[in-house]
C-alpha cells in the first residue's frame, strides 16, 4: 500500500510546487519494497511530466552523500521512502531548502513537508484487534490482510514558511492535520 501511496504523494507535492519538474525518489537499496515504490512514483511523475531521479540509499542510511547527488542533479522535490530514516531526511531536506515529502504522515511532524497515509489511529486500532485474536490462540495465517479505508495528508506549515513555500487553499482545506 505505501508504494501506491507514494504516487499519490508525488501528486500532493505537484499541487503544492506546481512548477516542479525534476524530483528525487529517496529509496532504501536493502528494502525489497524499494522496487514498487520507484515504479509507483515513476507512474505518477510521467503522468505529471516531473522527471523522476532516482536516488538509492545503500551505505548504512548516511543520507549526506545522498542528498549532496540531489544537489548536483538540482532536484525541486523529494518523496522519501518510510523505511529510511526520516528525521535526518527531514532535517537534511530542510537544511538544503528542498520540499521533502513521505507517504507516512509522522514525517511533517519530524520536520518534513507533507505526509500522506494510512490514519494512523485507525492502523493501530486494528492491529491491536489481530494481536487479540493471535494471542487468544488464532494462526496469523488465518487472518485477512486488510488495507486502510481512510487516509490523512499531513502539512508542515512551519517548514513550508521556512522553505518559502507558500501552501494553496486548496491542499489547506483538504488537510488533516496542519502543523503550524
Amino acid at each position: 500500500m505505501t508504494a501506491e501511496l507514494a504516487g499519490k504523494t508525488v501528486e500532493l507535492l505537484k499541487e503544492m510546487l506546481p512548477s516542479m519538474r525534476r524530483a528525487a525518489a529517496l529509496c532504501n537499496a536493502t528494502d525489497p519494497f524499494s522496487r514498487p515504490f520507484l515504479q509507483q512514483i515513476q507512474i505518477a511523475g510521467q503522468s505529471l511530466s516531473v522527471e523522476l531521479v532516482p536516488i538509492m540509499v545503500t551505505k548504512d542510511h548516511d543520507l549526506g552523500s545522498d542528498f549532496a547527488a540531489m544537489r548536483e542533479k538540482r532536484v525541486d522535490g523529494v518523496i522519501v521512502q518510510p523505511s529510511l530514516p526520516l528525521r535526518q531526511a527531514a532535517e537534511l531536506a530542510l537544511r538544503d531548502h528542498l520540499p521533502a515529502a513521505s507517504p507516512l504522515t509522522p514525517f511533517p511532524g519530524l520536520g518534513g513537508l507533507l505526509g500522506y497515509g494510512g490514519l494512523s489511529s485507525e492502523l493501530s486500532s486494528r492491529a491491536a484487534l489481530f494481536v487479540d485474536k493471535i494471542l487468544k490462540g488464532r494462526s496469523p495465517a488465518e487472518l485477512p490482510v486488510e488495507q486502510p479505508t481512510r487516509f490523512d495528508l499531513v502539512i508542515n506549515l512551519k517548514t513550508a514558511k521556512a522553505l518559502g513555500i507558500t501552501v494553496p487553499a486548496s491542499l489547506l482545506t483538504r488537510a488533516d492535520q496542519v502543523i503550524e
